[in-house]
């Protein structure tokens, strides 16, 4: 199942430690299976408030974004990131091939009080 590293990056100022994070970040996830789904592209804020920026890498799994995230190549650079740009940044599990939401509304419908 696949599953995504997001980041909602706020407040980033021009710095040559981003710029050296930036190149790197490549070859830290590529052994994993990573790639960018989404970098550097502008958002729509169609509800709420969402400033700043998004970051999407793909993975074939959990495992392997846990693993990334964990690496020592990742954990080496991620503070040319941490020390200049704040924001929150998770892993999370994607849905399978032939994922079905009617089966979660009916489990959530099972779940309800009888009336």
């Amino acid at each position: 199942m696949p599953a995504y590293a997001i980041a909602h990056l706020r407040d980033a100022a021009p710095h040559a430690e981003i710029a050296e994070y930036i190149e790197r970040i490549t070859a830290t996830f590529e052994p994993y299976g990573g790639r960018f789904l989404v970098h550097g592209t502008r958002h729509e804020t169609k509800e709420g408030s969402w400033p700043g920026a998004v970051v999407v890498i793909g993975f074939p799994s959990i495992a392997e974004a846990r693993a990334w995230w964990d690496s020592p190549a990742y954990q080496e650079i991620a503070p040319l990131r941490s020390r200049h740009i704040e924001g929150d940044i998770i892993l999370v599990e994607g849905v399978p091939d032939g994922y079905d939401p009617a089966a979660t509304a009916k489990a959530i419908r099972e779940a309800l009080p009888a009336e």
